[in-house]
């Protein structure tokens, strides 16, 4: 069986045999299984034709069933198929719907297409799976603020998640290239914010940072590596309820993040009042059109707190998440330290020095967002100048800040960036788009394992490792099939990693095996129209030749 994740378990029967959905197959489920009846009849019935209408009493129709039970965890299910019945029973909803997912895969390649490509012949071969999650945190990070995804691109990943058993969504609404989010309260972050006036192609052309102007952030580095092309865009928050609503049809949890107090120049743009305007004339600046760090930052006044609270009331009104996700990572101190207001700030709270200042500020979201009962999360260095009391952590630097957090209680969420960052390139050579990072295959995103020695024989910090995330970093990826191309197929080797067990016998997953049910998945993936790298190699058309990356050659660092 080429199923993607590997099940917990799966059985065939002594005598083989197959269970046939025809155009009187019925589907019939208990309470509780009404939204996964609904989207397993949609998604069968637009591959396969057929109505599947629930059962009316009498003849002999095969039927497909779906029950919840007690004694299996929320996302656990067990598919049992027999020649005349599919079973589905599931702990809760989420745990259905996963199975339903593996029931599709069971069908074939043509049951993921959106309409019938034959009227007969589907069947699935009788067994038993047995199957749950090793971590609740399955997630993916699209990054819409550096290049912006149309709202049908999001809804198209979200199916693209859920099909790889996938959970979380983290969706990366703001950055200095761009605010996505519309605030009511604040339309000059849409009107000014979601808009540069054009955009870096590939990296920044061998310049050093330090030539870069003295005091003006954003200055083109090298004018040949701009395509000089407005590009933008936002969600209405209507549209962010409708992906909200469309994740949670598919048992996916949406995240956002509001990144604070760096990666903010969109929003300073936009409402120069934010930035550190005793510094430098913020009035002047426009949202960036440079990839990389950026010295402009919010300052700490309290009414930028003010404004932060105003835009996460209605973020909050949006996103039912628990976990609110508000960056906290590479936020340059410069401005701060030449700041009367941010050393004003400093010595008022008596803190130690700016570090200490940027942890203030995430402590003071920390406890906003405590109150209001959600939780924060932010990248690893919100470590920094010590770690708010709720705080979990995505740990991207690599594994030692994960480490350090949960040895301190805190829930972790292991991304590291010499693992699971797909904008990084996945073969050496110049064949490759824009070559970013160092190489990491699809073996090497295969053989990623979120729990590093160092936690597995400390069951108490191990258990704060809630899951694991890939993230996919768009400065090089310039729209959706851009996307396709780094996510695949590696998103499906990790969704293996994020998904099942380790073998019991062994510290390493078998490879060899997965390759081979790969191919099988390609298949899907041509189904859903995902245009992935081919094993051999990027499409000629994939290609960006001319186009300059960031490659780092060698082993990444276990860190």
């Amino acid at each position: 069986m080429d199923l993607i994740p590997a099940p917990l378990s799966l059985e065939s029967p002594a005598r083989p045999g197959v269970f046939r959905l025809d155009a009187a197959t019925t589907l019939d489920g208990g309470p509780g299984t009404e939204g996964v009846r609904r989207r397993l009849r949609a998604e069968l019935g637009a591959a396969t034709g057929y109505e599947l209408l629930p059962a009316t009493g009498g003849g002999a129709a095969t039927a497909v069933e779906l029950e919840l039970a007690d004694g299996l965890e929320p996302e656990g299910y067990r598919l049992e198929v027999t020649a005349d019945r599919v079973r589905i029973t599931g702990g809760a909803a989420a745990g259905l719907f996963w199975g339903a997912q593996t029931l599709r895969q069971l069908l074939g390649p043509e049951a993921h297409r959106r309409a019938p490509l034959r009227c007969d012949g589907w069947t699935v071969p009788c067994l038993t799976v047995a199957d749950r999650p090793r971590f609740g945190w399955r997630g993916v990070l699209l990054d819409v603020a550096r290049h912006f995804l149309p709202k049908a691109d999001v809804l198209r990943y979200l199916d693209l998640l859920a099909a790889h058993k996938l959970n979380v969504l983290h969706l990366h609404l703001t950055d200095d290239q761009g605010w996505r989010i519309e605030v009511r309260r604040y339309p000059r972050l849409t009107g000014a914010g979601a808009w540069r006036e054009r955009s870096m192609v590939g990296y920044r052309g061998g310049v050093p940072d330090g030539l870069l102007p003295e005091g003006v952030a954003g200055t083109p580095r090298d004018g040949r590596r701009r395509d000089d092309r407005p590009h933008g865009g936002f969600y209405t928050q209507d549209d962010l309820r409708e992906i909200v609503a469309y994740a949670a049809e598919r048992q996916i949890t949406v995240v956002p993040e509001i990144d604070v107090p760096g990666h903010a120049q969109a929003a300073i743009a936009a409402y120069p009042e934010l930035g550190n305007h005793d510094v430098v004339d913020t009035a002047a600046l426009a949202t960036w059109t440079d990839w990389g760090i950026n010295h402009n930052v919010l300052n700490v006044e309290d009414g930028t707190l003010r404004f932060y609270e105003h835009v996460l009331e209605e973020v909050l009104e949006i996103f039912p998440s628990t976990f609110i996700h508000l960056g906290g990572d590479e936020c340059p101190k410069e401005q701060w330290k030449a700041s009367a207001s941010a050393q004003a700030r400093i010595e008022e709270l008596g803190l130690a020095n700016e570090d200490e200042l940027q942890s203030w500020f995430i402590r003071h979201f920390d406890a906003w967002l405590a109150a209001r009962g959600r939780r924060l999360i932010g990248w690893d260095e919100i470590l920094d100048g010590g770690l708010a009391p709720g705080a979990a952590v995505s740990s991207w630097r690599g594994y030692r800040a994960g480490i350090t957090a949960a040895r301190a209680g805190h829930d972790v969420v292991m991304c590291p960036e010499q693992q699971v960052y797909l904008d990084h390139r996945q073969a050496p050579g110049e064949d490759e788009p824009v070559p970013v990072g160092w190489v990491r295959s699809l073996e090497d995103v295969y053989r990623f394992e979120p729990l590093p020695p160092e936690l597995r024989t400390d069951p108490d910090a191990a258990a704060h490792v809630i899951g694991t995330q890939a993230n996919l970093w768009t400065e090089f990826m310039d729209d959706a099939r851009d996307v396709d191309y780094h996510a695949f197929p590696r998103l499906a080797a990790f969704a293996e990693v994020a998904w099942s067990q380790l073998p019991q016998q062994s510290a390493e997953r078998d490879y060899a095996g997965f390759e081979a049910r790969l191919r099988g998945h390609l298949a899907r993936l041509d189904a859903l129209g995902v245009e992935y790298r081919p094993q051999s190699g990027p499409h000629p058309w994939q290609r960006r030749p001319g186009v300059p990356g960031r490659p780092i050659e060698g082993l990444p660092p276990l860190v």
